[in-house]
């Protein structure tokens, strides 16, 4: 019976929270297929209409080099792509987006928008210009490169992360680094926490909860970018890719590998995987933290015949407790290192002059498409 709830327990350990949308492309074989979405026809998971003129491959292309590598729950990332073309609906922005399909709550309550994203030093993001990216409709939160609209100077080299057009977060963009993210937004309380991370690491608290007018239909968050012209600056062919894209509710997944992915033993992410509070906290582990004690050979049991790497480390925690301790004490434990690893904040803050906005309908004929973007 241990073995069976232990099993179940860790399962849900790995997994961290409730995926309510998955973006992760998986099911997915040629990004030609978003062009299968309509407002008539609106399938997959993506909505696709914010684009230039040209065909899908022009501005989104799918390959298994364009995800994260520690990113082992993708099969495959996204390139998206600015050109010359990559105009949409008569607007003077450059802009290659893609928002969510979907009717799950994830403009409710406490929930983590994730991603990864990075650029390379072929294609990559003009420093002269500025750069929206994975933005909300209003603005409350949103990543931000390149130079910013009203600032001095000609050229910026960072990458930001702005709340309603104030920087809070900012690292210098350097090629071929992938920045994990997660934003942490509650809509019943209205603010936004950032988690960042470079590389395989886990997700660690950047910067606290901002204060913000959070809101969301639900179909108004852009993956992708929006580029603000600039005179004196000519177009050139821009890529930003992105991999591990999905919004969960309850904990918060730490691990780049994300939910269903396999995790390095030799990764940090596994600690963060064995202290995720609610999963242990979960009504079938409730009758095994109240049973008799656990002991450590029975816990190295379960480890040997189900073989894993965040098992193994598992196995590892349980040889340090006494063998009268009972699951209860191994699930208070858990507690206490989650709750400590998720309340470590940058001390990096810089503001930013807000930017100029402005609305505009997206010329589509059905009443569902309620998008108006800000500059």
């Amino acid at each position: 019976m241990y073995k069976s709830l232990f099993l179940t327990s860790f399962a849900k350990l790995a997994l961290g929270g409730t995926i309510l949308w998955d973006g992760r492309f998986n099911d997915m074989t040629s990004s030609s297929e978003l062009e299968s979405w309509s407002w008539s026809n609106q399938v997959g998971p993506y909505q696709y209409y914010i684009h230039g003129t040209e065909n899908v491959t022009s501005y989104v292309n799918l390959d298994s080099t364009f995800k994260n590598p520690a990113d082992s729950g993708s099969t495959q990332g996204v390139k998206i792509t600015l050109d010359n073309t990559a105009y949409w609906n008569g607007q003077t922005m450059r802009r290659t987006e893609l928002i969510p399909q979907t009717t799950a709550a994830i403009n409710s309550g406490t929930v983590y928008y994730h991603f990864s994203m990075q650029r390379t030093a072929v294609n990559p993001p003009s420093e002269s210009r500025e750069h929206q990216i994975a933005f909300f409709e209003s603005h409350f939160t949103e990543m931000k490169s390149g130079w910013q609209s009203g600032a001095s100077g000609t050229s910026d080299p960072l990458l930001r992360w702005d709340v309603s057009s104030t920087t809070y977060w900012n690292a210098t963009w350097e090629a071929g680094v992938w920045h994990n993210i997660a934003y942490e937004i509650n809509f019943d309380a209205g603010s936004v926490a950032f988690y960042h991370s470079t590389g395989a690491n886990d997700l660690t608290l950047a910067h606290e909860a901002v204060t913000v007018s959070a809101s969301s239909d639900g179909k108004d968050w852009h993956l992708g970018v929006l580029e603000l012209p600039r005179d004196g600056y000519a177009d050139e062919t821009e890529d930003i890719y992105f991999s591990g894209v999905y919004v969960e509710s309850g904990d918060l997944t730490t691990s780049v590998a994300g939910p269903g992915g396999a995790i390095d033993s030799s990764s940090s992410a596994v600690i963060s995987a064995t202290s995720t509070a609610s999963v242990v906290a979960s009504s079938s582990m409730a009758a095994v933290a109240t049973s008799a004690p656990v002991s450590t050979s029975a816990i190295s049991s379960v480890v040997a015949t189900s073989a894993a790497p965040i098992v193994s480390s598992i196995s590892s925690v349980a040889a340090n407790i006494g063998s009268s301790t009972t699951f209860a004490t191994l699930v208070s434990s858990s507690k206490t290192s989650s709750s400590a690893a998720r309340v470590t904040p940058s001390t990096t803050s810089v503001s930013s002059a807000a930017s100029p906005s402005a609305t505009e309908e997206p010329g589509a004929d059905d009443d569902d498409d309620d998008d108006e973007d800000c500059e």
